[in-house]
């Protein structure tokens, strides 16, 4: 039961993102999310219990200020990008 409603969870997740690449009211994409609504509430008749109602998700504002330079130096060598005194094979 934890694995189905995890995997409900994930998919709503998932379906939140794809949302916001595509049109969200669009038929097909109303559909879907209608699906898994039904998903949700049949796997909770299942259950015997009704739907729980999910935390609002907590948003992250990511700056549109460039990266400091300075976290990138000398991160050459422990981070996979070469030396610069060598080159790639």
């Amino acid at each position: 039961m934890t694995a189905v409603q995890r995997s409900l969870d994930d998919l709503d997740r998932s379906l939140g993102l794809l949302e916001k690449d595509l049109d969200a009211s669009s038929l097909d994409m109303r559909r879907v999310r209608t699906d898994a609504n039904h998903l949700r509430e049949s796997f909770a008749l299942l259950r015997g219990t009704r739907p729980v109602d999910r935390p609002p998700v907590e948003k992250v504002t990511i700056p549109d200020t460039p990266y400091d330079a300075s976290l990138w130096s000398g991160a050459e060598d422990d981070e996979g990008l070469g030396a610069r005194d060598r080159r790639a094979p």
